[in-house]
């Protein structure tokens, strides 16, 4: 009975970390479909220019979040153990990262744009247009840099609500600088009223400019209020190498970097096969993708719940603490995932549908939304395992899992599938599925062994 009392003690805490995560995905996910909706009008052409390169997108965006896993690991545990200090010293070393990483894929994207289409597959008769898309969107990589390293080291300090807020803004000026700059001026008739909107009329070159005009406000805005922060501000820290810091960062970092990468590739490696497929698969995996994502909201917002509330535990030795951490969390995120699947299974056709008008496209869509809404609970698991791991600083078996996955079942299946059995779009997703799934069972077999634990592992040696 003290036992369950404990855990329900523990929901405001989960829950103060997580709604402001999960707020900010949200908006997120709304611009995303907003934008995906504006440039969906344009037509089948432009959805499928500015989806064939999304893949890469989450390469370079996921590789910079695995440097932040290691700074986050190394706060959250400073903070549990109530080392304020440390905490400061470590931000300054996120610092340095941020100008390592902004400056390195600035260069790498920017000279491989013309290239990137061509490998990616896409139709010849936008390959132009998709380079320009991504060279433009690769602009401000220094802004969008700092805002993955610098919201992360502010989660892990427990403060959520400022990358809330700063998302918010940033998908703000995205959604109306999408409508001043993808229409050309236009009237719009309300009531008795003809309102004059201007517009450039530049179509998916404008949607382009309003996502870099967007990164970097965001950029600045995250980099200030880190600044200004009561505690972990570098303000004042030392900017030079402290390998006392990066050594341990690093090491829980590295293997988290080499798994998004890795994975990360392979998702680049899965979408060039199915932009192979036609610009109908191209355009109904955009869309779905774009769909889907909205439904691993709670998934991933208590994800940086669990491994801020891990570390926690860690630095403060509190071993009850993660057990009742990790019970808890994780019945919330089973029951979440069922209801967003569910409601995902429903809806599938009718989301579509807000994106496109192209029948084929919405029925193949929906297709495999409705499949991979099957999986959705078990995929949640392996989220919140995951980032409990992160959150010890166990990011090695992580890594294996999930490039046994990505590259044993879903690329070396979807490849089978598509390019030598001709199969569609929706074998492709069914590899998807079958990736999903034997991730949740390595993640729940090593979680049950305990391993994960290093409190667990003191407690068995405590000399």
């Amino acid at each position: 009975m003290h036992t369950k009392k404990r855990q329900y003690n523990m929901l405001p805490i989960i829950f103060s970390l997580a709604w402001p995560t999960m707020l900010e995905q949200l908006m997120q996910t709304a611009v995303q479909y907003i934008d995906t909706a504006m440039v969906g009008s344009l037509g089948t052409q432009a959805t499928a220019a500015v989806g064939s390169t999304t893949t890469v997108n989450w390469l370079v965006n996921s590789t910079i979040s695995a440097l932040g896993v290691g700074f986050l690991s190394f706060i959250a545990r400073a903070y549990g153990a109530n080392d304020k200090k440390t905490a400061a010293r470590v931000t300054s070393q996120a610092v340095l990262a941020v100008l390592a990483s902004g400056i390195f894929f600035t260069i790498a994207t920017l000279s491989l744009s013309g290239m990137i289409p061509k490998w990616m597959k896409v139709d010849a008769s936008i390959q132009s247009l998709a380079s320009l898309y991504f060279f433009i969107i690769y602009l401000p990589m220094l802004p969008r840099a700092a805002t993955i390293i610098f919201g992360t080291a502010l989660r892990a300090s427990g403060d959520t609500k400022t990358p809330m807020r700063v998302g918010i803004g940033v998908n703000l000026i995205n959604v109306v600088l999408n409508f001043l700059l993808i229409f050309p001026t236009r009237e719009i008739s309300t009531f008795s009223l003809t309102i004059t909107i201007p517009g450039a009329g530049l179509g998916v070159v404008g949607a382009a400019t309003a996502s870099a005009i967007a990164f970097t406000f965001g950029g600045i805005y995250m980099t200030l209020a880190l600044w200004r922060h009561p505690v972990i501000s570098p303000k004042g820290q030392s900017l030079a190498p402290d390998m006392q810091i990066l050594k341990p960062c690093l090491k829980v970092a590295g293997p988290n970097m080499l798994q998004r990468f890795g994975t990360s590739l392979g998702y680049v490696a899965f979408a060039s096969m199915v932009n192979s497929l036609g610009e109908v698969s191209t355009a109904a995996h955009t869309i779905a993708n774009t769909v889907e994502s909205a439904f691993y909201i709670p998934g991933y917002g208590m994800q940086t719940a669990a491994a801020t509330l891990a570390g926690n535990a860690l630095g403060a030795r509190d071993n009850k603490k993660m057990k009742d951490l990790t019970h808890v969390i994780l019945q919330l995120e089973i029951l979440m995932m069922i209801l967003s699947g569910s409601l995902l299974f429903i809806f599938a056709p009718n989301m579509m549908t807000l994106f496109t008008k192209d029948p084929a496209v919405i029925t193949l869509g929906a297709t495999v939304l409705r499949m991979v809404a099957v999986s959705e609970p078990f995929y949640g698991v392996s989220i919140i395992i995951e980032g409990i791991m992160q959150g010890v600083g166990e990011t090695v078996t992580p890594f294996k899992f999930n490039i046994l996955g990505m590259w044993g079942i879903r690329i070396v299946g979807t490849f089978l599938c598509t390019q030598i059995l001709h199969f569609g779009l929706i074998s492709a997703w069914a590899c998807m599925i079958t990736h999903n799934l034997l991730l949740f069972v390595l993640f729940v077999i090593y979680y049950k062994k305990g391993h994960w634990n290093p409190l667990k592992q003191l407690k068995a040696h405590p000399n």
